[in-house]
């Protein structure tokens, strides 16, 4: 992040702490409880938020060199991304082009062939089909006509995207939203994977993004974990077309300004937090870049898979790795012994008819922004604020 911006926002911060204020919506949000629990909605998800627009597959560093790919069947459909032997970034249905085996079945690795292990058909890190075992026995076919099946990919502010639909469009100007020049001036691309963990829960998928867009429950929920570091109901909220960045506001705030500006640094007076949509969240801290995927169960609204990945400056990596202990412990203390935790049995609660809708306040714009982004991309009208009772 530029420092201007920087200052900027630690200034936004510090006004609140000194006036008592936070970020405001300007009205309430009053979202239906269906939103978390209709099967018919969880299914036009699938097609349309998970299905019909741009997924993030991780941090460049998840290809790191030519010749490396990773698989995820997050999407839906099977995918092999790959990094050729020009460092370019593609995407592929993991699917062989003769009976439609999965092609690749390892997570990760590094391989400029990929062998079907049903009939041996062989592909390269390009998508071409370039071998088939016994081609006389077999009988004569156009090898150019049944490659892997490519899917839009892009490598844009540091990430990996892709589009899980071959016809599917891959403006990355519209899904960044303009963004893309905070993202860059971070350095992620040059990142690498230091660890994984998966949170399985009893819980929608946007229950678990909704954890990571107030801060109101800080000083409640997170008293004996974040609220010792940051502030409750104090932060900066701002919104990049379906994007949005949240500073949550470091209780050291005033001992960092009484530095010269020049020496100021958001990590150290804040906490960012970023959210992509549709189901990334970003958490930032001095020496790496949390990310976490937040995806349905395909026909259990209930149910979501949580993926969680670290990631570490290289020019620290193994030198810190008692700090990288202690970062996955608190975001695991925080995020799904705490957050998901409570939002699990906000799930149960919202399955009991006790009321229609749910309350966004004031000081919760993100979830606002959110949540209104999801509808735009569901196809409903948005939500008119009101400060009026439920």
């Amino acid at each position: 992040m530029e420092h201007h911006e920087q200052v900027r926002l630690l200034n936004e911060l510090l006004a609140q702490v000194r006036d008592g204020t936070t970020a405001d919506a300007g009205g309430h949000f009053h979202n239906p409880v269906s939103v978390y629990t209709d099967p018919e909605i969880a299914a036009a998800e699938a097609e349309r938020v998970f299905g019909g627009y741009p997924q993030i597959l991780g941090l460049s560093g998840e290809l790191p060199g030519p010749g490396t790919f990773v698989t995820t069947d997050d999407f839906g459909p099977p995918v092999l991304a790959t990094r050729d032997a020009d460092g370019e970034f593609r995407a592929f249905l993991n699917v062989c082009r003769h009976r439609g085996s999965v092609v690749e079945p390892e997570p990760r690795g590094e391989r400029s062939r990929f062998v079907c292990p049903f009939h041996a058909w062989a592909y390269d890190n390009q998508g071409s089909l370039v071998a088939v075992p016994r081609p006389k026995h077999f009988g004569g076919f156009d090898k150019e006509c049944h490659g892997l099946v490519p899917l839009p990919a892009a490598e844009r502010g540091g990430f990996l995207w892709v589009h899980p639909n071959p016809d599917g469009d891959l403006d990355m100007d519209a899904v960044l939203g303009g963004i893309e020049s905070d993202l860059d001036t971070w350095g992620w691309g040059s990142y690498v994977r230091v660890a994984d963990d998966t949170y399985e829960m009893d819980l929608n998928w946007k229950l678990a993004m909704d954890t990571f867009g107030e801060t109101y429950h800080f000083d409640n929920l997170h008293r004996n974990t974040l609220s010792k570091a940051y502030y409750g109901s104090i932060h900066t909220s701002e919104g990049f077309g379906f994007n949005h960045r949240l500073m949550v506001c470091n209780r050291n705030i005033e001992s960092m300004a009484e530095k010269p500006v020049e020496e100021w640094s958001i990590t150290t007076g804040a906490f960012p937090v970023y959210s992509l949509f549709p189901n990334t969240a970003l958490t930032i801290t001095s020496h790496g870049v949390n990310m976490l995927r937040s995806y349905p169960v395909p026909g259990d609204p209930g149910r979501s898979i949580s993926r969680v990945t670290y990631y570490t400056d290289p020019k620290v990596l193994g030198i810190r790795e008692d700090a990288l202990k202690e970062r996955i412990a608190i975001y695991t203390a925080a995020v799904r012994d705490e957050d998901f935790t409570i939002a699990s049995t906000a799930q149960r609660g919202l399955g009991s008819a006790a009321q229609t809708h749910i309350v966004f306040g004031r000081n919760e714009p993100a979830l606002h922004h959110w949540h209104q982004s999801w509808r735009q991309q569901m196809g409903l009208a948005p939500i008119e604020l009101t400060d009026a009772p439920i």
